[in-house]
């Protein structure tokens, strides 16, 4: 549905988006990840036509065929810093937003009672905006960007203020969508709930691609940080140190008095490893555990910043 193509764009002496491109799948989850500073705000700010690139291409498939933009109704925005008005009560404003992007007041009015009961907000509706907590007034927000049914909606960290309860009433929001119809781009630093959400993600550093693909791809590729739990009856100091000289670990944790963890070279295989375990330990029990992608987030934009930002050698355009 969307194709980014070699996308730059500058401010001064600052590149902000450098040579981007990836596209985004109808009726998919896509995860657009990167630390502050990384250009994802002014990526997104020009997916939505706020502001251009310097060069590269923004096309959009559409039912009149490619284009440069979408329609103002087609397309849902939640902005990582809120554009609500304060002083308003909710359902004005919801009423109002709708009918910027193409809604008849009534109707506007009625998705916007609506949604504000789905939100557990129906008994505030008329309060304003103002009176609202930080997590309430982001429950508003979102619901001002997808009260007019887009078929494309882009949200810049939607879990901003929201407690783990609403955090999962987000999660089960942002997915239903996805199975109406609505394709989905959103922005979070979350990385435990973008791993239970997206179904593919493009990780950007200094405005640049560092890696990409699913979740599962992503974690093959990166190929380290897999590991080895061991419980052992007795884990002594000197034991340790013989296991951390083995050629398939790259670090050994003693993370309780009988749980020992290891962390796994690349491409290791655990064959001779476990063979060794059990010269060195008297093993209860073995697991093994791939690594989350809040590790593998933190290793891939770790190396990147210590290369300068150019993509990662597990890294790929999408």
């Amino acid at each position: 549905m969307l194709q980014v193509s070699q996308v730059h764009r500058r401010f001064a002496h600052v590149h902000a988006v450098n040579d981007i491109s990836f596209h985004v799948n109808a009726g998919e989850i896509f995860a657009l990840l990167g630390p502050n500073g990384a250009g994802k705000s002014t990526l997104l700010r020009m997916l939505v036509g706020i502001t251009q690139p310097d060069s590269g291409t923004i096309t959009w498939q559409t039912s009149g065929g490619p284009a440069t933009r979408l329609p103002a109704e087609q397309i849902g925005y939640l902005p990582e810093d809120r554009g609500l008005y304060q002083d308003q009560p909710l359902v004005t404003v919801l009423e109002y937003f709708g009918t910027l992007r193409g809604m008849s007041r009534p109707d506007a009015r009625t998705s916007a009672t609506a949604w504000l009961e789905r939100l557990e907000l129906g008994a505030r509706l008329k309060d304003k905006v103002g009176a609202l907590s930080k997590g309430n007034q982001q429950k508003v927000q979102f619901a001002a960007a997808v009260l007019h049914r887009p078929r494309f909606v882009i949200l810049d960290e939607p879990f901003s203020g929201l407690d783990p309860l609403n955090q999962e009433v987000f999660l089960t929001l942002v997915r239903t969508l996805r199975d109406e119809g609505t394709t989905v781009l959103f922005s979070a630093h979350q990385m435990a709930l973008v791993e239970r959400l997206a179904d593919r993600l493009f990780v950007m550093q200094h405005g640049r691609e560092v890696l990409s693909g699913t979740i599962p791809a992503v974690r093959e590729r990166w190929g380290g940080g897999r590991k080895v739990l061991l419980h052992v009856e007795q884990a002594s100091d000197a034991a340790l140190e013989q296991l951390r000289a083995h050629l398939a670990v790259t670090a050994v944790q003693r993370l309780d008095d009988d749980t020992v963890g290891i962390t796994l070279a690349v491409n290791a295989t655990v064959g001779s490893l476990l063979a060794r375990c059990a010269e060195l330990f008297t093993i209860v029990d073995v697991r093994t555990e791939q690594p989350s992608l809040h590790e593998v987030y933190i290793n891939t934009v770790g190396a990147a910043s210590a290369s300068g930002g150019t993509t990662s050698a597990f890294g790929e355009a999408a």
